[in-house]
């Protein structure tokens, strides 16, 4: 009797000790497991025993010390035009607040002496303009226009204050699809200073027309080019306002934000704005060379509807009379290709190459396909039109 019931006790003495010896004992097993799964520092293998290194879990983006480096230099844009007393009769707008605002936005200093940048249609017909510091900052300032490009619609002012905050410009030519990145602006001119919103970039090299103006209601704006795109919130007021990597470091500007879509807004690229900001620092105005077409970037598909022989550059859809590409004796239907040397694969890269890189009255060579022949042109560009 007393040997039958022995043998139950010795297997269970028996696992209790295998346990032991394994995991520190049932309750120490317990322990050595939750131990092990809260610090995620290894694994036991089945086919060594051996303890194995762990992924550790990614740590979340540090959103609140951005906003702290980014914040104090973002400023609200105020967009004044004289307003009503309570007389009736009209009061320019001056220090104090007689102006009336017409609009609202955001920009950010990126220099010491006060230089700020903000979007062209956030001064754009402003008889005055002036700029608040965020809290508790709090300083007001009536700010000098430096210069406007409606182009490409960026802006840039300039206050006279001492001790102001900047943000350093970064490089949004490294930035990927998925890559952190934090919106700030005086979203709806909400009370109480700048909103904050993150994100992922979600697309580079995004093209994107402005909606109308209120200087031009009818007529629909220009046509941004390299945008980068958003889901970080972009709302009214937005606009001007810092797009920041996780540095800190300015990587875009925002400018647009979709009313028909969730989570689809854009922002300039800084690396295509810098060029343009330093132009409007130095001269106030962007002069720009002129071909005087009307062109199309050439898909797979507007390529198959045109009946064209190659998928890449720009069509010329239209030919201003007198203008330097129509006196040069290009032609509609052909492609342009390359002008002066610089690779035409789409309309952006035209567009860049007459801002940046050439000069009115210059002549250069411009390389189409005509019939799929290729031709090389002599073009003395000209100025454009309200440049």
């Amino acid at each position: 009797m007393n040997s039958k019931r022995s043998t139950p006790r010795l297997l269970l003495l028996a696992l209790f000790l295998a346990l032991a010896l394994v995991g520190g004992g049932v309750v120490g097993g317990r322990a050595a497991t939750t131990a092990l799964a809260a610090r995620g520092a290894a694994t036991f293998t089945t086919a060594t025993g051996q303890a194995t290194p762990a992924s550790a879990p990614a740590a979340l983006p540090d959103i609140a010390g951005v906003a702290a480096q980014v914040r104090p230099a973002t400023v609200l844009v105020l967009n004044l035009v004289p307003g009503q007393t309570p007389g009736g009769s009209l009061a320019s707008p001056t220090p104090g607040g007689s102006g009336v605002p017409q609009g609202a936005g955001t920009g950010f200093i990126i220099d010491p002496s006060g230089i700020i940048v903000t979007n062209n249609h956030v001064v754009e017909g402003a008889q005055s303009l002036r700029v608040v510091l965020p809290p508790p900052d709090n300083r007001s300032f009536d700010a000098q226009l430096v210069g406007r490009d409606p182009q490409t619609d960026l802006a840039v002012i300039k206050i006279a204050a001492p001790n102001l905050p900047t943000v350093p410009l970064g490089n949004s030519g490294a930035l990927r699809p998925g890559d952190w990145v934090v919106a700030i602006g005086n979203a709806l001119d909400l009370t109480g200073g700048p909103t904050v919103t993150q994100g992922v970039v979600s697309a580079t090299g995004r093209d994107q027309q402005e909606p109308p103006t209120a200087s031009t209601p009818n007529a629909a704006g220009p046509t941004l080019y390299d945008l980068i795109q958003t889901d970080a919130a972009i709302n009214p007021g937005n606009s001007g306002g810092p797009l920041v990597n996780l540095q800190g470091q300015v990587v875009g500007i925002n400018t647009l934000g979709s009313s028909q879509a969730q989570g689809i807004g854009f922002a300039i690229s800084i690396d295509g704005a810098k060029p343009i900001i330093d132009r409007l620092r130095q001269n106030g105005t962007v002069t720009r060379a002129y071909l005087g077409i009307g062109g199309l970037s050439v898909t797979p598909p507007v390529a198959a509807q045109l009946g064209l022989q190659r998928a890449d550059g720009v069509v010329v859809e239209q030919l201003v009379t007198g203008g330097p590409a129509a006196t040069a004796g290009l032609q509609q239907g052909d492609v342009i290709t390359a002008i002066g040397g610089v690779p035409v694969k789409e309309q952006r890269d035209l567009q860049a190459a007459l801002t940046t890189q050439f000069k009115p009255g210059q002549a250069v060579d411009v390389t189409i396909d005509r019939g799929g022949t290729s031709q090389t042109i002599k073009v003395t560009l000209g100025t454009k039109p309200g440049a």
